[in-house]
């Protein structure tokens, strides 16, 4: 599915409602299989998080999750701790591409069994589940931290709790500190000192009902459309929490930059344009929410203003290599830019070009993040239909504030 956008006009009043965090309803999902009286509302209705559910239901020997890489790495942990039952774990295509050697490394330390069926240190995996009785594990601090989450995930269900060394840098932290609090709000006794994270087993929990905010990464879209859009259009999100979980919530003092200012009331957020903001250039390490480096990258572009965004490594291994597409993309619509392996460079520009096809590269953010530019131009989104791996219902929101979307 192909989409021709455009608008008639860049005054914005609308009022939406975005499905739960996809990061904190997967998590949660493996905490629900350990502990069988967590009950969970507001989960995400994302592609991701329905290949996670049905892997977790499904009884046949093969799970297969798509373009999934949370579900990959989470459930790969999951199922080494399943005594006696096998598993083989696929994906997409790009997802045999996608390495889990450092995860799969950290799980034989502990004695998982796993396998690699293709090529070594990628999907797809035959997982046996086992026992695993080690309860320490080494891994580096500056991979994705969905590696040491799924680490984290398990180890309140070992037998004697695991402790996890993290080995130099660490990044995305607030990831990592997501799950420590929802770990935490079963009642698991779990810590972050320095270099170490430990966890304590806890065989069950009290009944709980936890209720999943929703999804940061999807609220930047919507920042990103009220920055290049005219002055005093707003929108109002549901449901929000000031004090959140999620990292990208540090989209709000980011996008003062574009003077788009942020207002909480009652588990809701709204975002107002309340001036032209800086002109000066953005300079961002987005080490700990590299998730929303696209949104970011296209905003600047799409005011003319020069970015610096670094701490990208992890953006190599998502769905695709997302600063290569980004480069290649962006330079299509007339932008000066040039990329390096953990690094995006953009200079000021003041012309977009009309009438471009944006290549998705089977990734749901690309689509998403280049959509607010049709705000400033006409341009044409392919495979449009990506987006459902993480907001099911992006274009029809993307209707609600005025946009014109033609299929072709």
């Amino acid at each position: 599915m192909n989409l021709d956008l455009h608008t008639t006009s860049s005054n914005i009043h609308a009022d939406i409602q975005i499905s739960g965090s996809k990061s904190e309803s997967n998590r949660l999902l493996i905490l629900q299989q350990l502990y069988a009286n967590l009950a969970i509302d507001n989960l995400s209705d994302s592609d991701d998080t329905h290949h996670l559910q049905a892997a977790l239901k499904g009884n046949d020997l093969v799970a297969d999750i798509g373009h999934a890489g949370t579900a990959m790495r989470f459930l790969t942990a999951f199922f080494a701790t399943q005594e006696g039952q096998t598993k083989i774990l696929q994906g997409s295509e790009r997802m045999h591409n996608r390495p889990i050697k450092i995860l799969v490394d950290a799980l034989r330390q502990m004695g998982a069994q796993i396998e690699y069926i293709e090529k070594e240190g990628y999907p797809p995996l035959k997982i046996t589940g086992a026992i695993l009785d080690k309860s320490t594990v080494a891994i580096n601090g500056n991979v994705s931290s969905q590696y040491i989450s799924a680490l984290m995930l398990i180890a309140p269900s070992l037998p004697a709790g695991l402790t996890i060394e993290l080995l130099g840098a660490i990044t995305s932290v607030p990831y990592i500190n997501m799950t420590l609090a929802l770990l935490h709000q079963l009642g698991i006794d779990a810590a972050f000192e320095g270099q170490f994270i430990h966890i304590k087993p806890l065989q069950q929990t009290d009944d709980k009902q936890l209720v999943v905010e929703s999804d940061w990464s999807s609220a930047s879209y919507f920042y990103s459309l009220i920055a290049l859009s005219e002055l005093n259009s707003t929108v109002s999100l549901s449901a929000y929490n000031e004090t959140s979980l999620q990292g990208d919530s540090c989209l709000a003092s980011i996008y003062q930059h574009f003077g788009v200012t942020t207002v909480f009331e009652e588990h809701r957020v709204i975002l107002t344009k309340t001036d032209m903001g800086k002109n000066t250039p953005l300079v961002l390490d987005l080490k700990n929410a590299p998730d929303i480096a696209q949104t970011i990258a296209v905003s600047c572009f799409g005011l003319g203003i020069a970015c610096e965004l670094t701490g990208l490594h992890t953006l190599k291994i998502k769905e695709t290599d997302r600063l290569e597409a980004l480069r290649e993309e962006l330079t299509k619509l007339g932008a000066d830019i040039h990329v390096t392996n953990d690094s995006l460079h953009l200079k000021a520009s003041g012309q977009i070009k009309a009438d471009v096809a944006i290549a998705t590269y089977n990734d749901h953010r690309m689509a998403m993040a280049f959509a607010p530019l049709a705000l400033k131009t006409s341009l044409t989104v392919l495979e449009a239909e990506v987006v459902t791996k993480s907001f099911r219902n992006f274009w029809n929101d993307m209707k609600k504030i005025g946009m014109h979307i033609q299929e072709h």
